[in-house]
């Protein structure tokens, strides 16, 4: 696919983008959902080679090339590695499915309640080193925890810079402000988070385009204007720690919005599986997750 084939099919395809990007510090977590305990490894190379065959194992499964996904965010390890006999972009490509690169260096700590991305010094060499493998887009992440405005605008300013630089790399951005589901303010906070990416967006020269990653709104459609911004690509939701059941429920409220699940798609995957047990289960998260994306 070119790059305005991706374009075109992100903006328009009837899916969702699956989240395979999980980093070294979330990685024991994920290996233990899947059934390898932290005892399996002794080296962080191993424990990345670990998750890597996971990878896969999902990349290549028949159902995963089924038209109803249409993107794969990966981490910058998968990017570089391959599934196969090709490389890990080259092949979701070569599978309809469009890559994507989580670049962000982790969350500094807590402040006026929101933690923003870490200093990210290399992130043109990566976003330029990724357009070469054939990549389309990037994602990174920062979490909101509360209603404080000073938070919520940092964080969202925060995305929209980050954004430019990997727009000038000719990439498409994920900015993601996730907000905290167990917020107890979360409807009062979403809102101002609302405006913070509406005066972002007023800002961007015409022309250029980013997506957004949202937690799943308290109220339901509140982000529906955002789904039809003219400087909008496309609008995806996080799971947020909701379970696949959960987050398909609440996502189906919610039109314009697609999934990109990682927790809610990969939950129930097992290392012990057969590939006849593995493949049945990933159909069905596919399968439930693309409905509630769709509604």
């Amino acid at each position: 696919m070119t790059f305005d084939e991706m374009r075109a099919r992100v903006a328009t395809g009837q899916g969702f983008i699956a989240a395979l990007d999980q980093s070294g510090g979330s990685t024991p977590k994920a290996l233990k959902g899947y059934g390898i305990e932290e005892g399996a490894w002794t080296t962080e190379d191993e424990m990345f080679g670990l998750i890597h065959a996971m990878r896969q194992r999902i990349i290549e499964s028949p159902c995963f090339g089924n038209g109803k996904v249409i993107g794969a965010i990966l981490f910058e390890k998968t990017m570089d590695g391959t599934s196969g006999g090709k490389s890990v972009p080259h092949r979701l490509a070569e599978r309809g499915i469009i890559p994507f690169l989580k670049v962000d260096k982790g969350l500094e700590d807590e402040r006026d309640g929101a933690q923003l991305m870490k200093p990210n010094p290399g992130l043109e060499d990566m976003c330029n080193r990724a357009r070469e493998l054939g990549v389309f887009g990037t994602k990174m992440r920062s979490v909101i925890k509360s209603a404080n405005p000073v938070g919520i605008k940092g964080a969202v300013a925060q995305q929209f810079a980050e954004g430019a630089r990997i727009l000038s790399c000719g990439l498409v951005p994920i900015l993601e402000p996730e907000y905290d589901i167990t917020a107890t303010d979360r409807a009062e906070g979403e809102k101002i988070m609302l405006a913070a990416i509406e005066e972002g967006l007023d800002a961007l020269p015409d022309g250029q385009q980013v997506m957004l990653k949202l937690s799943i709104p308290k109220e339901a459609g509140l982000y529906t204007g955002l789904t039809s911004h003219p400087k909008v690509l496309r609008v995806v939701a996080l799971s947020g720690g909701y379970s696949t059941d959960e987050a398909c429920e609440h996502l189906a409220q919610n039109p314009g919005m697609i999934a990109s699940f990682s927790r809610g798609l990969l939950q129930d995957l097992r290392h012990q599986q057969s590939d006849e047990e593995f493949d049945g289960t990933l159909s069905s998260a596919i399968d439930q997750i693309h409905a509630a994306s769709v509604a």
